[in-house]
């Protein structure tokens, strides 16, 4: 794919329009709730044109093509049930992808394997194999990718997390990491009936093993169901686990022992099965503890919390706290560490689509920060400490752990 040429607003024009033929084309696949809102981002954007979108809910398909085409003015959005459609459309350059965790790696590789550029919804996958897949894919051709880990395209974030690497609180020997308490349910009834109209339930599965539909199953309540999701722990993982490994500069490592514990919901509920409560710690070749637990279980709560031998910076998404307080007005001199800069996490993408530069969340980055996760959750599947090899992405001696590393895929889909 050739990168679009961009012209500066000053030649366009005083309104700065962007001629149609110098947009970047994307289309939009799963447009629920986070969906909706990436693409209400893109529809903000001068240099981007939204073509297509596609869900395999009727309802969310047609809200999506309505807020196209009134953005637009004009009837040209085009909609599809079947993500492969708009995949094999040769005017779309880029593609923004928000779907249940279990559809992330096959619809993740499908589109680098057709050479489009993705923004991708975290966690970047369902199972850590799934990562790697995708990880791979886009190296292999040559895709731009950018995951919804928005956090660090926030100043704060950004610069807590120099504050850390340019070693204003020394030596760090702990950071603890907190993500949500308990399993955010919306409960419509869990007695099976016929899906609604309009709603592709076998699509939506996908992957996933064959259950009867029941209304609390979709669309929210896939994250606390394990056939689809890891509860809280993945679904947060990949915003705060991600700022601790961009502050640790282990973006490419990963913990070489987990262990921890969780409490899970009763049996007897059926449906809702991911960890209510999780308390894990991960041991790093590089010296350092990472704690990850539930806020109810963490300090500060929610947030990423580093403590080294000459202070602690604490960053959530309500700001930046230190100690000593004279780092919040410190300043980054130009022979230190500068992270990699962005405000505006859509435009970093759209940027990079352009230019061909990595964005500020890559498919490896993302696929180390949700690791985390993953192997937390495998390790208090387990009930016992397990050992990891971050080169080899395989447990040490331990063929119990290497078979959660994956899923099987329903048929007939497989990556």
């Amino acid at each position: 794919m050739t990168a679009p040429y961009f012209i500066p607003a000053a030649v366009l024009g005083k309104n700065g329009a962007v001629a149609p033929s110098n947009r970047i084309t994307v289309g939009c696949i799963g447009v629920g709730g986070m969906g909706t809102a990436n693409l209400n981002s893109f529809l903000t954007k001068p240099n981007a044109q939204v073509l297509a979108v596609c869900d395999v809910d009727l309802k969310h398909r047609h809200a999506a093509r309505d807020l196209v085409n009134k953005a637009y003015d004009n009837q040209d959005c085009a909609t599809y049930n079947d993500f492969r459609e708009l995949l094999a459309r040769e005017d779309i350059d880029a593609v923004m992808i928000a779907v249940p965790d279990q559809w992330h790696g096959i619809i993740g590789v499908a589109a680098a394997q057709a050479r489009k550029d993705i923004y991708g919804e975290k966690p970047l996958a369902y199972t850590i194999a799934e990562g790697r897949a995708i990880v791979e894919a886009v190296q292999r051709h040559g895709v731009i990718w950018q995951t919804g880990s928005w956090q660090r395209s926030q100043q704060h974030f950004r610069f807590g997390c120099e504050l850390v690497r340019n070693g204003r609180i020394g030596q760090v020997h702990t950071v603890r990491v907190g993500l949500p308490h308990g399993n955010s349910i919306d409960n419509r009834g869990t007695q099976p009936c016929p899906p609604p109209e309009g709603f592709d339930y076998d699509m939506w599965l996908g992957p996933a093993p064959w259950r009867p539909y029941n209304p609390s199953r979709c669309h929210w309540n896939f994250r606390w169901i394990s056939d689809y999701s890891g509860g809280q722990l993945t679904d947060w993982a990949g915003h705060h686990c991600d700022i601790a490994n961009w502050a640790m500069n282990t973006e490419h490592s990963a913990p070489i022992e987990i262990e921890g514990q969780a409490i899970f919901p009763p049996a007897a509920d059926g449906l809702f099965d991911t960890p209510e409560s999780y308390y894990f710690e991960c041991k790093y070749a590089e010296g350092f503890t990472m704690i990850v637990a539930d806020r109810q279980q963490q300090p500060k709560g929610m947030g990423a919390h580093f403590l080294g031998t000459e202070g602690w910076v604490y960053v959530d998404r309500s700001g930046l706290d230190a100690h000593p307080q004279s780092l919040l007005k410190s300043v980054i001199g130009p022979n230190e560490i500068h992270l990699y800069e962005s405000n505006d996490h859509v435009g970093n993408f759209l940027d990079c689509v352009a230019s061909r530069a990595q964005t500020i969340t890559p498919a490896a980055a993302a696929h180390h920060a949700i690791m985390i996760g993953h192997l937390g959750n495998i390790a208090m599947q387990l009930g016992r400490k397990v050992r990891w090899n971050p080169s080899a992405e395989r447990f040490i001696n331990d063929p119990a752990a290497d078979r959660l590393l994956s899923r099987p895929m329903r048929s007939p889909w497989h990556l």
